[in-house]
């Protein structure tokens, strides 16, 4: 259950910045305006030449970013500098890129920060819209896929990286289709934890008979007002997050309610020293310039917590093309490869 607003928040944070205001960190030049026009506008020819001149040197990028194009722009074929950067095998070039992005992305925070009341009209938006479960998928009342079954064998993944062992005591905050809660049933955990805020969701739950099983507490309503119970539940050898109709500032205010060591008289809700945390990472997954550039931000996020992160890279065999997400408004996966975290707390010197 990938994260988005109105389909995948994360991924349409980044998305959203395409067309923002290029003097952001990067500046603005007449030069670059002209290269941006003529190759990622105009050059709509796919040649061996193309690749080769677009996709050369790193300088050649430095200068692109530095004449003030936008380091996730988009050409009319919706290809990124960094497609054309890894085509043509120029690894130096696309690090340059997304080092490039990171800056960006930091500096923007602190010359724009997040509104969270947008966040919250976004969520509340969502909760008072129906869900339906469609076969394989779950789409929301604008047919934005909320989950879907091609997530299945991700979701057995992060199940067995929060819960190694039987009689784990583990969180999942957002239930969807349920199927990284059937796979943590799987493992016997001695206390399972699920928080979900859609009431469509929350009644699929009661008519399967989630409601009834013994090891399992079910907490109806948004995480942000459930933190109380969530602690008094805890703390928890695994938390899987993974929630739908949020933005990055909800996956980074989650991050500071569960990693907090402020208060000496509570504590943390993952156990310490070895509590395992992960969260379904579909950031900027429509693109893998953009899901690489948030990696590198989320990780630097968590260690400010006190947290290491390792992305262990799951390659998969699913074809996604326009038949995955057909009858689904926009695809909120397009990489073939899936960086699957593992968040633990920071070794004490």
């Amino acid at each position: 259950m990938p994260s988005a607003t109105p389909l995948k928040p994360i991924t349409g944070l980044l998305k959203g910045r395409v067309i923002r205001d290029i003097t952001v960190g990067l500046g603005a030049g007449t030069v670059g305006a002209t290269i941006y026009w003529h190759y990622f506008k105009k050059h709509m020819q796919r040649t061996e030449d193309y690749y080769a001149k677009i996709g050369g040197l790193s300088d050649v990028y430095l200068f692109v970013l530095e004449s003030g194009i936008p380091w996730n722009a988009l050409d009319v074929g919706n290809y990124t500098a960094g497609d054309y950067a890894e085509a043509s095998g120029h690894d130096a070039a696309y690090d340059e890129l997304v080092q490039a992005g990171v800056r960006a992305e930091m500096l923007l925070r602190l010359v724009n920060p997040s509104d969270s009341t947008d966040s919250k009209a976004a969520n509340e938006d969502y909760l008072s819209q129906p869900v339906e479960y469609t076969g394989d998928t779950l789409v929301d009342a604008e047919k934005n896929g909320v989950m879907m079954n091609w997530e299945a064998p991700l979701m057995e993944l992060h199940a067995k990286t929060i819960c190694p062992t039987p009689g784990a005591t583990v969180l999942n905050v957002g239930f969807g289709m349920g199927i990284i809660d059937s796979a943590l049933q799987e493992l016997s955990p001695g206390k399972h934890v699920i928080v979900e805020a859609h009431p469509d969701v929350y009644n699929h739950m009661k008519d399967n008979g989630w409601h009834e099983k013994p090891n399992v507490h079910i907490l109806f309503g948004r995480w942000q007002d459930k933190l109380d119970e969530i602690r008094s539940l805890g703390p928890y050898d695994g938390i899987f997050f993974d929630t739908f109709g949020e933005f990055y500032k909800d996956l980074d205010d989650f991050h500071r309610a569960i990693f907090d060591t402020n208060n000496v008289n509570q504590q943390p809700v993952l156990r310490k020293p070895d509590g395992i945390y992960s969260f379904f990472n579909g950031l900027g997954g429509d693109h893998k310039l953009f899901h690489d550039v948030y990696c590198n931000v989320v990780c630097s996020d968590l260690q400010n917590l006190g947290i290491s992160t390792e992305f262990s890279q799951v390659a998969s065999d699913i074809v996604m093309d326009e038949e995955t997400w057909k009858g689904i408004k926009r695809p909120y996966w397009m990489i073939k490869k899936y960086n699957l975290p593992t968040c633990r707390w920071m070794k004490d010197d």
